[in-house]
């Protein structure tokens, strides 16, 4: 469930009179605080739509690369990611994601396992169903180590 929590007492009576806070609630999971980018007058210290856009397609494309790592024998150690989103604005305040890239950072157990990552990249980009639903293109920039044992 969505709920917007900025009413100050007014409603909506003015632009500048509301807040852009908003929780998302599952049933039996923590809530998520959000609110709109800050240049929209939103709170900083809460996530965007856009964030969370970009955190949904980074989250898809991983646990389909888990899955099929697992399949493949690929013993994936460490998995981060920095999606970085292109994003257009037209003079009327309209806006569109042009284009999202992630950048994975995957380590693995053994090196051979390196050269099926980009491969296991390529299926989980295939199969991520949010990838698949957007009208604009992501792209994946991997990165592949050994994890080093100390």
């Amino acid at each position: 469930m969505l709920r917007w929590t900025g009413n100050t007492g007014k409603g909506t009576e003015s632009y500048r009179g509301y807040e852009r806070a908003h929780s998302i609630s599952v049933q039996g999971k923590p809530d998520i605080t959000c609110s709109s980018d800050p240049s929209f007058r939103g709170d900083r210290s809460k996530y965007n739509p856009e964030e969370m856009f970009l955190a949904s397609l980074s989250s898809c494309h991983m646990l389909w690369f888990l899955h099929f790592s697992s399949e493949a024998g690929v013993v994936v150690q460490e998995y981060t990611d920095s999606a970085k989103g292109i994003m257009l604005e037209s003079d009327d305040g309209n806006g569109r994601f042009k284009e999202v890239i992630l950048y994975p950072h995957v380590k693995v157990k053994e090196e051979w396992m390196m050269e099926k990552v980009t491969e296991l990249h390529d299926k989980a980009h295939h199969f991520c169903f949010i990838s698949n639903s957007c009208n604009f293109p992501v792209r994946h920039e991997g990165v592949c180590e050994t994890k080093t044992v100390h």
